[in-house]
């Protein structure tokens, strides 16, 4: 019986001792998670978004241009393991928030603070919290209050400004396995027209409001925050897609494009007193979610910017952005920024020289 308990004892050690060095060897850590995303709000209503998991990635610190550590960094983002029903608080001034994940281990709050917030980064703290309200772990984020500039922006991510193949799902997943955040491309010229445009109308020392609405799923949130970083693209809040799981990652950036829709009006109705600039691409579904925008918030939408990523311009685009004109909107479908840039000077956007 005593050897039996010692081998069995044996074996747990060195399958524990196996998944342990599994961990360090992919960065990963099994220690509670709470992972929060830049959230945003107005004078007097903010929003927040987060998961809570028991497995996944740490952050990666180096980048090297190495094909095998470039496809062990991508691939890792997805060994996830979510926490359904975990219970999230956090602290405002005198209130406690709680909340549970869902099963995919996604929260939200969504809370009114109670006195007009300033325009600025307002940090918060969130916990992960037992039955017993004993604190798990915490993470840190910020809730960002535009400055009440006349423009804010919303702008897809793949094939808008990061160069990614969304159309073949070959082409997609072998840059993403091939490259990293810093060693992937933008668009010529995207970043000079996205930098103007958050200078566009807006008031000393301040810049305008950007959100990246995408279909890519949150397990790529800091990868996509690192390459705007390392590209200088404008900060902002990004909002992604359902998280997947490592059994999902052949299918990445393939989610429901209808939910893009419900995450454009909750900004839009965040800030009625805005005139908003779309930005996107014809790779897939871009030029008909902004068109069912403009019919809904069309008193809403200054401008919509669409880039060509094909061979040929796609007939049944072109058409849906006549009747987007027809409906006051004007447009551009463009396939070099400089064209965009040209627009945007052309219609009062941008008034820097020529």
């Amino acid at each position: 019986m005593n050897v039996a308990l010692t081998r069995g004892q044996k074996k747990t050690s060195f399958l524990s001792g196996l998944k342990r060095r599994f961990l360090i060897a992919m960065r990963l850590t099994d220690k509670p998670v709470i992972k929060l995303y830049t959230g945003y709000g107005n004078k007097t209503h903010c929003f927040l978004y987060g998961h809570a998991l028991s497995l996944g990635p740490l952050p990666r610190k180096k980048y090297r241009d190495h094909f095998l550590r470039n496809a062990l960094s991508l691939l890792r983002l997805f060994i996830v393991r979510p926490m359904k029903g975990a219970i999230i608080q956090f602290k405002w001034e005198e209130q406690t928030f709680t909340t549970h994940t869902e099963k995919d281990g996604f929260f939200k709050f969504e809370w009114q603070p109670g006195r007009s917030l300033p325009a600025g980064d307002h940090r918060v703290e969130v916990f992960l919290v037992d039955p017993s309200g004993s604190m798990i772990t915490s993470g840190n984020a910020k809730i960002i209050i535009p400055h009440y500039n006349q423009f804010a922006f919303i702008s897809d991510i793949d094939d808008t400004f990061l160069i990614s193949y969304s159309s073949n799902m070959r082409k997609r997943l072998y840059v993403l396995l091939t490259e990293n955040a810093h060693s992937r491309d933008p668009f010529d010229g995207v970043v000079n027209h996205y930098q103007l445009l958050a200078a566009a109308g807006a008031a000393e020392k301040t810049t305008n409001p950007f959100f990246y609405v995408s279909s890519s799923e949150w397990n790529l949130y800091d990868y996509i925050k690192e390459f705007s970083f390392q590209n200088k693209l404008p900060d902002g809040v990004y909002l992604l897609n359902q998280l997947k799981l490592f059994s999902q990652v052949f299918k990445t950036g393939q989610n429901n494009h209808k939910t893009k829709f419900m995450r454009i009006a909750r900004i839009l109705e965040a800030y009625p007193e805005h005139r908003f600039i779309l930005l996107g691409d014809d790779s897939q579904e871009d030029p008909f979610i902004y068109a069912s925008v403009v019919e809904h918030f069309n008193r809403q939408i200054h401008c919509i910017y669409i880039r060509h990523v094909g061979k040929i311009k796609k007939p049944a685009v072109a058409e849906k952005l006549k009747l987007v004109e027809k409906a006051g909107v004007p447009y551009c479908y463009f396939t070099h920024s400089a064209a965009a840039v040209i627009h945007s000077r052309s219609i009062g956007l941008i008034k820097q020289p020529w």
